[in-house]
């Protein structure tokens, strides 16, 4: 059964890794990295330049997508609204 992560149709089966980070800038060039957003919230300290937010799709074939938001509300929005897909698929 397929859960839907923006226009993208995804087997829950088939997935590796789903996951919500940070996107920051490394300080070199303009280069970033994806860091926890626990990590952007107890260490971080201001200390980075935040992006924008995402969740991170890895599928066990390898294949790699991310989504990008905004803000952390958005993200949230979307989470939550994968994980009412799911829960409606293990019931």
């Amino acid at each position: 059964m397929p859960i839907i992560i923006e226009n993208q149709s995804v087997e829950l089966g088939d997935i590796k890794q789903l996951y919500p980070a940070a996107i920051v800038k490394t300080g070199y060039q303009d280069e970033t990295t994806q860091v926890s957003l626990e990590w952007l919230d107890v260490e971080s300290k201001g200390k980075v330049e935040l992006v924008e937010f995402a969740i991170f799709l890895e599928l066990k074939d390898g294949t790699k997508s991310s989504f990008s938001y905004p803000s952390r509300e958005e993200l949230f929005e979307k989470i939550t609204a994968i994980s009412n897909q799911i829960n409606a698929i293990m019931k």
